[in-house]
């Protein structure tokens, strides 16, 4: 069974995964902040239900940040260069 994102990005934009304590998700947040990239980021420890879906995509790990793309596919941890090729 796949389990859908909870929340899906509009076109050009992403969705982030993350927590408050993740150094990572800081870090990925500032550069797409720097570069005028969009995101909706969703704190997992606030939100139950997108647990289950990061679990899903990172083999049963909490891993943050999985971003996820306006096609569906997520990226664990991608550098800056990485969200922007996605997006095209």
């Amino acid at each position: 069974m796949t389990t859908t994102a909870p929340h899906t990005p509009d076109a050009g934009t992403i969705v982030m995964y993350s927590t408050t304590w993740c150094g990572y998700c800081r870090r990925l947040k500032t550069q797409l902040d720097s570069a005028g990239i969009g995101y909706t980021e969703v704190n997992i420890e606030e939100h139950p239900d997108a647990v289950a879906y990061v679990e899903e995509v990172n083999g049963g790990n909490q891993t943050v940040p999985t971003v996820v793309f306006p096609d569906g596919t997520a990226a664990t941890n991608p550098s800056l260069a990485d969200v922007k090729a996605r997006l095209g």
